[in-house]
């Protein structure tokens, strides 16, 4: 059996995507998105916590999130967990986890009603990094 590594949200975006360019000028985008959970504790009172995750986007798939996700926006997320090191200004290492996004799709804007429904069919916004591969050189290029 082979290895899976696969995630899928449904978030709000905290901020619009912050756009930019490797030194081979491949564009990578970034943002933030919130999910959160909802549930009675043992009194009955409503309880939230809310996770955010750090996306990248590549090449195109991130030239295509710039333009169309803007904060708060609903947005599926597809992709798979990387895993990220770097020394902190203090000198000690660091790690962050972060999705890279493979496939993305829109929720429609509107009333309240209409974001919590997925767009089907042809009124779906899709956006697919497609069969392209990242070279492995490219996530050392993350701009910070």
């Amino acid at each position: 059996m082979s290895n899976v590594n696969k995630v899928i949200l449904i978030g709000r975006l905290g901020a619009d995507p912050e756009l930019r360019y490797t030194t081979e000028s491949t564009p990578v985008a970034t943002f933030r998105i919130a999910t959160t959970e909802t549930w009675k504790d043992k009194n009955g009172n409503k309880q939230e916590k809310t996770e955010w995750h750090t996306i990248i986007a590549w090449r195109k798939l991130a030239e295509i999130a710039s333009g169309y996700l803007k904060k708060g926006r609903l947005v599926y997320v597809e992709g798979r967990i990387r895993t990220r090191e770097y020394d902190a200004k203090d000198g000690t290492k660091r790690r962050v986890y972060e999705i890279e996004a493979t496939d993305m799709k829109l929720f429609p804007t509107g009333t309240q009603s209409e974001k919590e429904t997925p767009v089907k069919g042809a009124d779906a916004v899709e956006m697919t990094k497609g069969d392209e591969e990242f070279p492995p050189e490219a996530e050392d290029d993350i701009p910070l």
